[in-house]
């Protein structure tokens, strides 16, 4: 009998061919992952004088850097805490009320995840900044720039995410539980604080986390409407591209690595401690009507809702403006991309998309099939280095790939500068989500067909090909949108990596706000939403047609 815990070896005939995917699957996993960071962590020891920990003790004794530290924790706890408690209204209004148009809801709560992450700071600056509709049309005189305005924007960027997570730990409940309570005379608050709140506490706790490492690793908002306002990520920004410091942009990185590795495994390892609150014995949550209560969170759905859709409206409007704010006639020119690149960024964005959900599919099959079924020694280590990512903020993992293959003498030097590395990297970038999404939906497919195979006399690869393949397909069609939509949307993890010939939208819209280009900028913004939301519907109709109704590609 196997000790517990062994890992079991696999047939003779099988053991040729796991050690090859094995190797085919880490060697990509170390060359775009741990060798990068690898190079990050060295750099950041070099000085004037050799290797030392000089660097980071010049930065952690900078007044201005401890400034800017202070800063970015500042932006990021409140910035959490409002995104969590806005988002478990919202998800609690859609999932435990009568609320009407509840479709409508959910899906206007997931808008900001179509568009670049500095599409809230842009529309904020459209509405309240000095040239803004609001403060033109009422001199009201709102000051939106610096803290308080990176802080709006934050929360409207991460709210999607913790709504998700939310809304799924919100979805499902024990009437019995609830039942309970009431007879024991417990009212309403007291059901919330003693039932509901202890049930969702892990969503909860994933949810801070999510959004705490979102926040503070965020690169585009505080860009566009920071103003003074220093926080960590632009300051890498600003030592790497601004003084070309890579030694300081590395410490800066480096530090900057700690607090979103500490939020994301936190996360996983609350998340491994979450226990099933629905059983065999359990009954399905009946929502009953509560004209009170129902007004209330209708009312709170409809703000959160109007100023989601206001943000992202005023970016439509000013696209199709002649001159914003002066003059204020529609048109189309803007549409002309009578820019420097044109439209040429947008069709980069839109290739890099597509390889990027070439490639990721198969890697993450190849990675998550390894870790789920091909069981060996390699697995517990390849797990880690796949969920990795989630620890290591873009504009991190994007440093570390111009000191690692920026190099002539390094083979991956060949595809330095070409759209292709900037593919790889957005793959890498986001690579434990997909990861974690494919080894769900492995370990629902159930070991007795590896035993049948088996038993036929069939090899493991056999059995993938003919059988978890087409039950993976719905999964890897869900990843391959899931990669195109965050290379169209991503910012911080290119923003080292872009070239003139290789410039993305995102990037686009960027620099277009910061020379005054308002209308340009807000077009280029426009123009991502529509190709993100067109590929989605096409997606979703090519599955319905292939006989998949129930795929989410909203993950």
């Amino acid at each position: 009998m196997a000790l517990s815990g062994a890992v079991a070896r696999p047939p003779r005939h099988d053991r040729l061919p796991i050690a090859l995917v094995t190797l085919a699957v880490a060697a990509p996993l170390l060359l775009f992952i741990l060798y990068p960071l690898a190079f990050i962590l060295g750099r950041s020891f070099v000085t004037e004088t050799g290797l030392g920990f000089a660097n980071y003790a010049r930065m952690l004794g900078n007044e201005r850097f401890l400034g800017i530290l202070a800063n970015s924790f500042a932006v990021t706890l409140v910035s959490t805490v409002l995104a969590v408690v806005l988002a478990y209204l919202f998800a609690y209004a859609i999932q435990r009320t009568a609320i009407p148009w509840k479709g409508f809801f959910r899906l206007v709560a997931i808008v900001p995840l179509f568009a670049p992450s500095l599409v809230q700071a842009q529309g904020l600056v459209l509405l309240f900044g000095r040239n803004g509709l609001i403060n033109r049309t009422f001199d009201a005189g709102i000051e939106i720039y610096g803290y308080w305005g990176i802080v709006i924007a934050m929360v409207l960027y991460v709210f999607p995410y913790a709504f998700l997570i939310l809304s799924a730990a919100l979805a499902v409940a024990d009437a019995r539980i609830y039942e309970s309570a009431e007879m024991l005379g417990a009212g309403g608050a007291r059901v919330f604080r003693t039932v509901t709140l202890p049930a969702t506490r892990y969503g909860l706790a994933a949810a801070i986390f999510v959004c705490f490492t979102l926040v503070i690793t965020d690169f585009g908002n505080p860009m566009v409407i920071g103003a003074d306002y220093g926080v960590l990520a632009t300051e890498v920004y600003n030592q790497v591209i601004g003084q070309a410091n890579f030694e300081r942009g590395t410490v800066i990185g480096m530090i900057l690595l700690v607090p979103a590795a500490i939020a994301a495994f936190g996360e996983k390892y609350i998340s491994a401690r979450q226990f099933a609150v629905v059983g065999e014995q359990s009954r399905p949550l009946a929502i009953q009507p509560s004209p009170g209560r129902d007004a209330v969170f209708t009312a709170v759905v409809v703000a959160i809702a109007l100023a989601i859709l206001a943000i992202v409206a005023i970016v439509v409007f000013a696209s199709f403006v002649d001159l914003w704010p002066y003059r204020m006639n529609l048109s189309l020119r803007h549409y002309a991309f009578d820019v420097q690149n044109g439209i040429e960024p947008l069709w980069n964005s839109i290739l890099i998309g597509l390889m990027a959900a070439a490639i990721g599919v198969v890697a993450i099959t190849a990675s998550s099939y390894m870790v789920e079924k091909l069981k060996s020694a390699a697995s517990r280590p390849l797990y880690f280095v796949s969920i990795l990512p989630a620890a290591v903020p873009g504009m991190v993992l994007g440093l570390g790939y111009i000191l690692a293959f920026n190099n002539p003498a390094n083979p991956v030097y060949l595809i330095y500068g070409t759209l292709l590395i900037i593919a790889i990297c957005n793959v890498y970038h986001y690579h434990a989500q997909a990861f974690l999404i494919s080894s769900t939906s492995l370990k629902q497919i159930s070991p007795t067909f590896d035993e049948a195979s088996a038993t036929l006399g069939g090899s493991r690869f056999d059995t993938f090909r003919k059988v978890t393949l087409p039950l993976l397909a719905p999964t890897l069609v869900g990843i391959a949108v899931f990669f195109f939509m965050r290379s169209m949307v991503t910012l911080s993890a290119v923003i080292f990596l872009i070239t003139p010939s290789t410039q993305v939208a995102a990037v686009s819209v960027l620099l277009l706000e910061d020379r005054g280009a308002t209308n340009q900028a807000a077009a280029f913004s426009v123009c991502i939403m529509a190709v993100v939301v067109a590929a989605l519907l096409l997606t979703h109709m090519a599955l319905r047609l292939a006989g998949f109704r129930n795929v989410s590609l909203i993950r």
